[in-house]
């Protein structure tokens, strides 16, 4: 676990510690008590189980200590600084309380809002089963240059949407994001060339671009790092249960086939294209700017959180991450800071994870719709037989993420993935599918691209070893651009010379999960070292020596000597 070490806390505040509080009054007396030190945090389904509800919630941090508490003292235009009080104590129950109210208000859209999206991303999927590359006069290659043009576009669309979210705030760009994509999936009704249909991708991939990393920073403005991962479990699944209701929604709407004379799919893309605008424009509602400023004409004047709720958001997110008080949430990103959280190699190893981890199920999810036509299912039978791995992909990335929660071991936990897939991928390389019941090897293939997504594991793993709020949103973008990169190579190991069995793709798939395992290896022992390495520096120091160190702002960030990196 990403951690901060503390120095001894003192037992007594002096006058001169009260400085950077809300109140600017002196305080001479005894720090209020602390809640027990959680040495092992609560997962979601554990809240009724650990904890007395009217004990003490508040966890230690460095606010506690006199001798260095102003040395993380937030930024003087943060925006959740009025709310800033590092005095404020709660019960449990009122933490739950609150953790469950941002579950309601602001989780349950995200993940809407993340559904949307991949409402418009997947759509493509289900106008296969329709004969959209028939109609289109498009082979299986011109489908993996779609494919590959949308990924290389949604790499380009990364950084720069996610510069724009943290310059304008995510509750202004993320829905004018949604509006104006929907716009363009809509738009598809119209596609009547090979070139219409690749500008379409293109267009589509590069303004869905940053979605993402966007939406993960904004919910780190509310979470801490262990309640961010299973959240992120559950916004991911939002992406999969977008494809399940797609999948039903296509079996009705591609019915509409001579509708206006018109196929299918062109009314799925005109559809679905305006579910999602719709979304969009509820979106300039439904996203407030952070913890404190949900007041609005459309939220009530008030907002959706009391005073005493607020100040229990802002305190425990910024115990928990002190980082998270070094930029509002308004403040672009400087040249100078992009450069730093580029050459940040400490997120590297996570980087090169990022780039091939998910490319074994990938390629066989690319082409579900069309294996499972040429094993001889119709057009509905198609559709309706692509949502039982999804349902069982959901209930997997999540209970992986809580697995990960639980161990800590973030490594050992997301390459669950790999060991998965194999040897669902040595059966399709070794069995003649065209021979073998299609029964059976839709089972397989389900099973297959049903593994355990190590995304939540991933992303929440970056977040934590970021330890700024830059990094956090740099380091975002820079993992998904990696994932975009692999959906390149994705997208071109089956060939169209190597159908249907393609035992030479299934090959490379197979090299490529046996290399992933061996990058979580190198990735845990470099965490391990460089933590070893800290160690032995940070405990060289005599308490003044660190006092001086952390005064001196010798080093930022994850850099830090008394930050731990999550292996």
């Amino acid at each position: 676990m990403a951690t901060v070490i503390p120095i001894e806390i003192s037992e007594k505040l002096t006058p001169d510690d009260a400085e950077f509080g809300p109140n600017e009054e002196r305080i001479d007396d005894a720090i209020p008590p602390l809640g027990a030190l959680e040495t092992h945090k609560r997962l979601w389904f554990q809240k009724s189980k650990q904890h007395n509800p009217n004990d003490i919630a508040t966890q230690p941090s460095v606010y506690d200590n006199p001798d260095i508490a102003s040395q993380y003292k937030p930024r003087e235009d943060w925006e959740n600084l009025h709310r800033f009080d590092p005095r404020a104590r709660w019960t449990w129950e009122d933490e739950n309380k609150v953790v469950w109210k941002i579950d309601r208000r602001i989780m349950a859209w995200t993940a809407i809002m993340f559904t949307a999206m991949e409402l418009d991303r997947a759509n493509l999927a289900q106008s296969l089963t329709d004969n959209f590359l028939e109609d289109m006069h498009l082979t299986t290659d011109d489908y993996n240059l779609g494919n590959t043009v949308y990924a290389v576009c949604f790499l380009a669309g990364e950084f720069p949407a996610q510069l724009l979210a943290k310059w304008l705030g995510p509750d202004r760009w993320v829905p004018s994001q949604i509006v104006l994509f929907s716009i363009v999936s809509a738009s598809q009704f119209a596609l009547n060339s090979r070139a219409s249909f690749l500008v379409c991708r293109a267009l589509l991939a590069f303004l869905q671009g940053g979605f993402i990393p966007e939406c993960v920073l904004y919910l780190s403005y509310f979470y801490k790092h262990h309640e961010l991962t299973i959240r992120l479990g559950f916004f991911w699944a939002g992406m999969f249960i977008a494809d399940i209701v797609a999948a039903i929604v296509a079996f009705g709407i591609l019915h509409m086939r001579g509708v206006e004379g018109r196929s299918g799919w062109r009314w799925l893309f005109l559809i679905e294209g305006l579910i999602t605008g719709t979304i969009g424009l509820l979106s300039f509602i439904m996203m407030p700017p952070g913890p404190t400023e949900t007041a609005s004409w459309s939220r009530g004047k008030d907002g959706w959180f009391t005073a005493r709720e607020e100040t229990i958001m802002v305190n425990r997110i910024i115990r928990d991450d002190p980082s998270k008080g070094t930029m509002h949430n308004r403040q672009p990103i400087t040249p100078k800071l992009l450069w730093k959280s580029l050459t940040d190699i400490d997120l590297w190893p996570l980087y090169g994870i990022g780039l091939t981890f998910n490319i074994p199920t990938f390629s066989p999810q690319q082409y579900l719709s069309l294996s499972l036509r040429g094993l001889g299912f119709d057009t509905f039978q198609t559709n309706l037989l692509s949502i039982p791995y999804l349902v069982l992909k959901i209930v997997n990335m999540i209970a992986l993420a809580t697995l990960a929660e639980y161990t800590g071991q973030l490594a050992a936990c997301a390459s669950i993935f790999q060991f998965w897939c194999l040897p669902f991928l040595i059966y399709l390389r070794v069995v003649d599918t065209t021979k073998a019941s299609k029964w059976l090897t839709w089972g397989m293939i389900s099973l297959l691209i049903a593994a355990p997504l190590g995304h939540p594991v991933q992303v929440g793993w970056i977040s934590r070893n970021s330890n700024t709020v830059r990094s956090r949103a740099v380091g975002a973008a820079l993992y998904n651009m990696f994932l975009q990169a692999g959906v390149i190579i994705s997208s071109n190991i089956y060939r169209s010379d190597d159908a249907p069995l393609y035992r030479r793709g299934n090959s490379i798939l197979l090299g490529i999960l046996v290399f992933n395992l061996v990058l979580y290896v190198l990735a845990k022992t470099y965490y391990v070292w460089r933590n070893r390495e800290r160690d032995r520096k940070w405990n060289a120091m005599t308490s003044e020596e660190r006092i001086v160190y952390l005064a001196d702002h010798q080093d930022a960030g994850n850099k830090r000597l008394d930050f731990r990196l999550a292996s």
